[in-house]
């Protein structure tokens, strides 16, 4: 009997190494019961007020300086109104900006290139720019278990509103990041789930 159990054991070896070696992957830790749903966002675009749509927390983010900063210098700038500063103008609105900025260690190069990437055009209803974030909601016994961001995005002036198909009354606590990068600037950190227990819709 105790020669049969062995020869058992053996045989599951030898096929486990089989299947692993023609690229088959065997995996215990597999929960048939979880299931993932994509998750959706929504808006995340939102400004203060008193910046007039400019997004300025992204803006401040990127220059390395505190928003009230960056206010304090765009309060010298005297924008055009059909969005095209004259020669003239363009120079003292940079020579404002740069008067408050400038002490900060940001210097010209770096105001142009934040200015460009984050330039936008309200009148034609177009952001600047952005990419969407992305994650899944992994969903065990019918309820959220957690939610894992498989894309950041960038571009979140304020925090968008996360909702995930088929789930009811589950409220979420996103948390944005920002930095000097501007390609991960106002990204996605985490999501957290404030209520694991709202069930899924049946």
């Amino acid at each position: 009997m105790r020669n049969r159990i062995c020869a058992g054991v053996v045989l599951v070896l030898f096929l486990a190494g089989n299947f692993a070696m023609s690229g088959i992957l065997i995996t215990t830790n597999v929960h048939a019961d979880e299931t993932k749903v994509p998750v959706k966002f929504s808006g995340g675009h939102d400004t203060d007020p008193k910046d007039n749509g400019r997004p300025v927390v992204l803006i401040a983010a990127a220059l390395d300086v505190k928003p009230e900063v960056f206010r304090e210098a765009f309060s010298g700038v005297t924008p055009a109104r059909d969005g095209k500063p004259s020669g003239e103008d363009a120079r003292k609105n940079k020579t404002a900006l740069m008067k408050v900025l400038e002490p900060h260690g940001v210097t010209n190069e770096r105001l142009d290139e934040v200015s460009d990437y984050y330039r936008y055009q309200p009148q034609r209803k177009k952001l600047w720019k952005t990419t969407p974030a992305k994650g899944d909601a992994i969903i065990e016994d019918g309820k959220v278990k957690e939610i894992v961001v498989t894309e950041p995005g960038s571009g979140y002036s304020s925090v968008p509103t996360v909702s995930v198909e088929g789930i009811d009354k589950v409220t979420f606590k996103v948390t944005l990041k920002f930095g000097k990068d501007l390609k991960k600037n106002g990204a996605v950190e985490t999501i957290e789930v404030v209520r694991p227990d709202a069930a899924v819709k049946r």
